[in-house]
């Protein structure tokens, strides 16, 4: 298969013409890695290649709703038997899963032909994709500027037209945001809608979900539908759709009530074109016939933020002593990581309880605000895609905070609570382009971007739409709705027509 008539297809497309015998599944797994060889050198949004692994599974029958569709997983928590699970980290390297993750059997079980592994920020720590054991990932409509994270690399190749649809999760928007940076389609699940099992029970207590980024929001719906469902021992199971997501996808929404607010919750600055991208997406629902208005849940967010941060640092800790009580530690993690290892040893049980506790009270105010209204619409991001390096702690900076780390200095200062000032310096800088995601991941609700902009730069900048918990269906129904209004398959960056 030529490369143009394979990016005119989405999974869905592609599965179809594989089951009427017009094209075979070795011929996209072909145009798939020639394609990511012709972009690797520019994008490097695949890390990892399993082509030996691809083509053992063409040997075997491919049955499922995506039977012979190029897939890619994302090198975190989506672990694949017999092969690394780096984290992007040196420490990382040597961990070899003995049993594939309960969403990888899943997208093998629907046919999919898994050939590579995506990169992604040291640990998914970060909104950008930039881990020293992998170097950079480019966001193929500006090599120049980030592709978001810390789906970053799953996010790349999507936009690069390497695969119709790849893996992701979202912790703090690791989806939606690197969705938005490129011009993609990213839904973040309900807490618990997909497992993370066998080997975990929740990721960041509860607040990541596993789930895919696509050009299609029927590609979305139907690998929803193959994820969806517990595990033997989740923590909880949600009841399932009422029909398949990819049958309640193509429903009429009805008249939605959708409040809207371009305001950071942080209280940082939102940059003229997210405004843009809010304003344009609320006169286009209007015109679907929905209402549409000014409206926010009453919900502190600089406190959300504190208490997401609180998790944020937290987790780092025990993150790295279990990968060493692993035995799989192949160097040192990233400066950032150890500072963040410090930092997050330094937070007290009782101080973590209290945030945790917290969350409560964000998804009572949510499920308030969702009482009068269908629907939170909001930026994805604050910030256009930022260019490489931008947020970065200046070099002085690094060396001053890597000696105290090295010396045990800045645990010392850390416990004494010396170091206040320059964690909440930290969180700023963190938060200030992606305020607005961490919402959906502590109330655990769902939450989806959808590309309906492009800055005059022509940079993609998706906008976020929150739901009530379990609502997938209802996003996915206003999503099909808003492609059929604006066709954003078609839009794709110029890269793509270098063939």
């Amino acid at each position: 298969m030529e490369f143009n008539d394979y990016l005119q297809h989405d999974a869905t497309a592609l599965a179809a013409l594989v089951a009427r015998g017009e094209v075979s599944p070795q011929e996209l797994l072909d145009a798939a890695l020639a394609r990511q060889a012709r972009v690797h050198g520019r994008v490097n949004a695949v890390v990892r290649l399993m082509e030996d692994e691809a083509r053992r599974q063409l040997q075997g029958p491919l049955q499922g709703p995506f039977a012979g569709v190029p897939f890619l997983l994302k090198d975190t928590l989506q672990d694949y038997a017999g092969l690394p699970t780096t984290n992007a980290s040196r420490a990382m390297r040597a961990h070899v899963p003995q049993q594939h993750a309960a969403v990888v059997r899943r997208y093998l079980g629907a046919g999919l032909v898994v050939f590579g592994k995506t990169n992604l920020p040291e640990f998914a720590l970060k909104g950008v994709t930039d881990p020293e054991l992998f170097g950079r990932t480019s966001n193929p409509w500006n090599l120049g500027h980030t592709p978001g994270g810390s789906s970053g690399g799953a996010a790349a190749a999507v936009a690069a037209g390497i695969v119709p649809m790849a893996a992701g999760n979202d912790g703090g928007g690791s989806i939606r945001i690197p969705a938005a940076c490129c011009g993609l389609f990213g839904l973040r699940p309900s807490r618990g809608r997909v497992s993370s099992g066998p080997d975990v029970g929740e990721v960041w207590f509860g607040a990541s979900s596993e789930g895919v980024l696509s050009r299609s929001v029927r590609d979305s719906a139907r690998a929803l539908d193959l994820l969806q469902g517990a595990e033997p021992g989740d923590p909880f199971v949600i009841a399932p759709p009422a029909a398949p997501y990819a049958e309640l996808m193509r429903r009429d929404p009805g008249r939605l009530r959708i409040g809207f607010t371009a305001a950071s919750p942080i209280g940082t600055e939102v940059h003229p074109e997210a405004v843009a991208a809010v304003r344009h997406a609320a006169r286009l629902l209007q015109g679907l016939g929905h209402e549409v208005e000014e409206a926010a849940p009453e919900i502190d967010g600089a406190a959300l933020a504190t208490s997401y941060l609180h998790v944020y640092f937290g987790q780092v800790p025990s993150l790295v002593a279990r990968m060493r009580a692993l035995g799989a530690s192949g160097g040192e993690p990233e400066l950032m990581t150890r500072l963040l290892v410090t930092l997050g040893s330094a937070i007290k049980a009782p101080a973590l309880t209290t945030q945790l506790a917290q969350w409560n009270g964000f998804a009572r105010a949510l499920g308030r605000f969702h009482q009068r209204y269908d629907m939170l619409l909001t930026p994805t991001l604050a910030h256009p895609p930022i260019r490489h390096g931008t947020g970065d702690l200046p070099p002085a900076q690094q060396a001053l905070l890597g000696f105290l780390q090295r010396t045990g200095m800045l645990g010392l200062l850390a416990r004494l609570g010396l170091l206040d000032s320059t964690v909440q310096q930290i969180a700023r800088d963190n938060l200030r382009y992606v305020p607005f995601t961490q919402l959906s991941n502590l109330t655990g609700t769902p939450s989806m971007s959808v590309p309906l902009h492009w800055t005059e730069d022509g940079l993609p900048l998706g906008v976020q739409f929150v739901a009530p918990f379990g609502a997938e269906d209802r996003l996915l129904q206003l999503a099909h709705q808003l492609e059929e209004a604006q066709h954003w398959f078609e839009r794709l960056p110029a890269m793509t027509r270098d063939e």
